[in-house]
């Protein structure tokens, strides 16, 4: 018999972009979940009742059968293991450490760069925080365009099926938008980036559909 299906909560806030990972990840594989938002604004993520569920005090932290864990790449992961279909690697792998590379250079790479308590710790002036984002916005899709034109890029950035290299790049992209970085320079990724938003398991999983409602 069967395993029953674990029961799963996910604290996230609607627009951080890890928290878009993960729920893209869910919504690809059709796992259901309880939703938590978080509101990082107001500083909820900083609460005692958070910490205690994610000592980081990062987001987004899913709830396991009533364990918590945290990382969006780790959880991510355990979604691939335990819901196997369909997959966010490829087979091949070669293919797979070109997904890792991908996913890395903007999980540890770019993503972390722009965090707002990194930001406020060493760009003291607020006026200068969105300089020091867009700065290493373009590195990290710079880099990231340079690695697509040396892979195999199709529809999305490994080949024709969405990868979890995909689920960190298109937030990722969204904020740049955001911030006003320009596109121009990375013509593959802005490609990839306009066919994903056309998916509707990222359309489910987008900001604007978590964003929280005002009277």
């Amino acid at each position: 018999m069967p395993n029953p299906a674990p029961s799963l909560t996910l604290y996230h806030y609607w627009r951080s972009s890890c928290s878009w990972r993960v729920r893209w990840a869910l919504a690809i594989k059709g796992v259901d979940y309880q939703s938590v938002p978080v509101n990082i604004l107001s500083g909820e993520h900083r609460q005692p009742e958070y910490i205690a569920k994610n000592p980081s005090g990062f987001l987004p932290a899913l709830a396991i059968d009533g364990r918590c864990y945290g990382e969006s790449l780790a959880l991510i992961d355990w979604l691939e293991e335990t819901y196997p279909n369909p997959p966010l690697y490829p087979a091949q792998p070669e293919a797979r450490l070109r997904v890792r590379q991908l996913a890395l250079t903007i999980a540890t790479g770019t993503q972390p760069l722009q965090n707002p308590s990194l930001l406020q710790h060493f760009v003291a002036a607020e006026g200068e925080r969105q300089g020091h984002m867009q700065h290493f916005i373009r590195r990290g899709l710079s880099i990231y365009e340079t690695l697509l034109g040396q892979g195999r890029p199709g529809l999305y950035s490994e080949g024709d099926q969405v990868t979890v290299a995909d689920l960190c790049l298109i937030p990722q992209v969204y904020n740049a938008l955001r911030f006003a970085v320009s596109l121009e320079a990375t013509p593959l990724l802005q490609a990839i980036y306009q066919r994903c938003r056309l998916l509707p398991a990222c359309q489910q999983a987008a900001p604007e559909e978590h964003q929280p409602k005002t009277p």
